[in-house]
């Protein structure tokens, strides 16, 4: 396992990431820019929803971070009979001590898989909305925190329309991150067949190699540490202006909310040390515009009409906005 990163500096971060990047890549193949948002994210305590077809390894994604970072790991199968309680445990009474004792659910973990969130209806969604948000879940009327790590990586198809259940805004804008997932190029596909087409059985992260270089320790102090890079006040109002942009813009329906301002600038500060930098430039907030931004906005009637896509409005508002320099 790598050292902590006590007493270094945004160096320290880097290596760090790059471990955990390293590792990840044994088992997912030809996902380098995605490994690496989920690394930002999970440095900036932000979670994401990944949205892609099946097959293309978002599962054994999760499983893969959770084996190289060391943290606790736990899967939930959503599905449309789900209940809340399912997710977050009850309160059983205890005939021996007189009392209620909670029996927790699958949520008290460090990394969360919620495995195709669209499948449960809103009211089971919702159980998340706590925990997400305040990292702490209210069972009988009883607060229970949470570990401080907690992170939910959700999972969703795009293409199937039967038996799915849109996400709430409120439950949308929990997520720092929506990142689409392409399918890989021909050499990784080839590279993919010729790994996985002679097992017999779905192989286990241990089956590639990942091993643990990181843990929930270590992963606390390179947050500390990315809490002390530079945001320069030419950059907050770089943020300010493309996220009140999306409000103005007549390709949208509806705006992003200022917490997107902040986790963009949170997100910015976690790339930012993971390139080796203690300061964030405006690079940082393009490169990752479309990802905090495209699940939080929703395109006006005329922009669908033309065929445009949230990424192309989004990109269009950069080009508008005055760069610091």
């Amino acid at each position: 396992m790598t050292a902590n990163p006590v007493g270094k500096g945004v160096e320290s971060v880097q290596a760090l990431g790059a471990a955990i990047e390293g590792e990840v890549a044994k088992a997912v193949f030809g996902q380098g820019p995605l490994t690496r948002m989920v690394t930002i994210a999970l440095l900036a305590g932000g979670h994401v929803l990944l949205e892609g077809p099946p097959g293309t390894a978002k599962t054994l994604l999760a499983q893969a971070f959770a084996r190289a970072t060391g943290l606790d790991f736990g899967r939930i199968q959503f599905t449309p009979d789900l209940m809340p309680g399912d997710i977050l445990g009850s309160n059983l009474f205890n005939f021996q001590t007189s009392s209620f004792t909670l029996t927790k659910g699958p949520i008290f973990t460090e990394l969360l898989l919620a495995d195709e969130i669209n499948r449960t209806p809103p009211k089971t969604q919702a159980a998340l909305l706590e925990a997400m948000q305040e990292r702490r879940v209210t069972v009988g009327g009883e607060s229970h925190v949470m570990s401080p790590r907690f992170t939910v990586l959700a999972t969703q198809n795009p293409i199937e329309q039967q038996g799915v259940y849109p996400l709430p805004e409120a439950q949308l804008d929990r997520f720092l991150f929506k990142l689409v997932v392409d399918y890989p190029d021909a050499d990784e596909e080839r590279r993919i067949v010729a790994d996985h087409g002679g097992r017999f059985k779905s192989p286990a992260v241990g089956d590639f190699g990942v091993t643990q270089v990181a843990d929930a320790t270590g992963i606390g102090e390179a947050i500390d540490i990315i809490a002390t890079v530079r945001l320069a006040e030419e950059i907050v109002d770089y943020i300010v202006r493309l996220v009140r942009a999306t409000r103005e813009s007549a390709d949208l329906e509806c705006g992003a909310s200022p917490r997107a301002a902040t986790l963009l600038a949170r997100a910015a500060c976690a790339a930012a040390a993971l390139d080796g930098r203690d300061y964030v430039i405006p690079d940082d907030i393009q490169r990752l515009a479309a990802g905090v931004l495209r699940h939080r906005v929703i395109l006006s009637a005329a922009a669908e009409i033309e065929g445009r896509n949230v990424e192309q409005v989004v990109a269009a508002l950069l080009e508008r906005e005055e760069v610091p320099r």
